[in-house]
């Protein structure tokens, strides 16, 4: 039953954050804020309710931060796992779409394989080798929609993409045992307040010209579903962490891009190359393939 309820947790939290996707794209296009404007109050709003939540019923919200080796934890888990998810996430949208952006983030069962391989000194299974060949092949068709004269995105996209994989790999691994020690809403809230403090620190003149367009309502409630949405998405894919392995985490993430293309070309009129749209297939199974040999794994 644990197991069943890590799936759903991972199936339905991938989803919402597939959807989140098109959601913040469509904030940044109607508006002119700054991703780091987006975020910082998408993260101080939604950390600080969790943490207000959690005072509520009557947790010792700040007894993470009494021992030096949890507190070093979790600004680490804010600033280079939560921030820099959203961060290159949402850099990555704003340079190309919710689509593309979600689909990078197929590289990161590759970074964790290779990372889980490296520290238990194994090789992957020939179907895992063979899966991550399969899904890099789909990220080049998606990459230059199958023309070898260069790429069909832009520089900036690829690298704030590729930033993506790292970063969730790192969101994924990381803070294991700093929710096992404080539970997953303490861990995430203050990960959130940290991600948006620090962001808030280095953009203070950003805060202020980008204030302006929380008076149209229209975007005020789009970031409040932004708000919502990516909150739960963060919370049900880190708990189903508890009851399934990282990588079967990473590999049932692949509902992410399968959320946000749909989304997109419903809502937002999203148009794939053929070419790209054969990669993102193409990517779907090198997922599947790993996933295959990932179940055979212990991990």
């Amino acid at each position: 039953m644990e197991r069943i309820k890590g799936l759903a947790m991972i199936i339905i939290g991938a989803s919402l954050w597939g959807l989140s996707g098109p959601m913040m794209e469509w904030t940044l296009g109607h508006s002119g804020m700054s991703v780091s404007f987006l975020l910082t109050i998408r993260l101080l709003t939604a950390g600080l309710l969790l943490i207000a939540y959690l005072k509520i019923k009557g947790k010792q919200v700040t007894r993470p931060w009494r021992q030096k080796v949890w507190a070093r934890q979790m600004l680490i888990f804010g600033v280079v796992g939560m921030l820099g998810v959203q961060f290159s996430f949402t850099s990555a949208i704003a340079q190309s779409n919710a689509v593309i952006a979600t689909l990078f983030q197929f590289l990161s069962p590759i970074y964790v394989i290779l990372f889980v391989s490296i520290r238990q000194r194994f090789i992957p299974p020939a179907a895992q080798i063979i899966g991550m060949f399969v899904t890099l092949g789909g990220l080049f068709l998606l990459l230059t929609n199958g023309s070898l004269s260069g790429f069909s995105l832009s520089p900036s996209a690829v690298f704030w993409g590729i930033a993506v994989g790292f970063a969730f790999t790192f969101y994924t691994l990381y803070p294991v045992r700093l929710m096992q020690e404080w539970g997953v809403l303490l861990s995430i809230g203050w990960a959130m307040v940290v991600g948006g403090s620090t962001l808030l620190i280095t953009n203070p003149v950003m805060m202020v010209r980008d204030f302006k367009y929380l008076f149209d309502w229209k975007i005020t409630l789009m970031l409040l579903g932004v708000i919502i949405v990516g909150t739960v998405a963060f919370l049900l894919f880190l708990s189903s962490m508890k009851y399934i392995s990282p990588i079967e985490t990473s590999i049932l993430s692949s509902f992410e891009p399968l959320t946000a293309m749909i989304v997109s070309v419903i809502w937002l009129g999203a148009v794939l190359g053929v070419w790209q749209l054969t990669g993102a297939i193409v990517m779907l199974l090198g997922v599947t393939g790993i996933s295959i040999a990932g179940g055979r794994m212990k991990t």
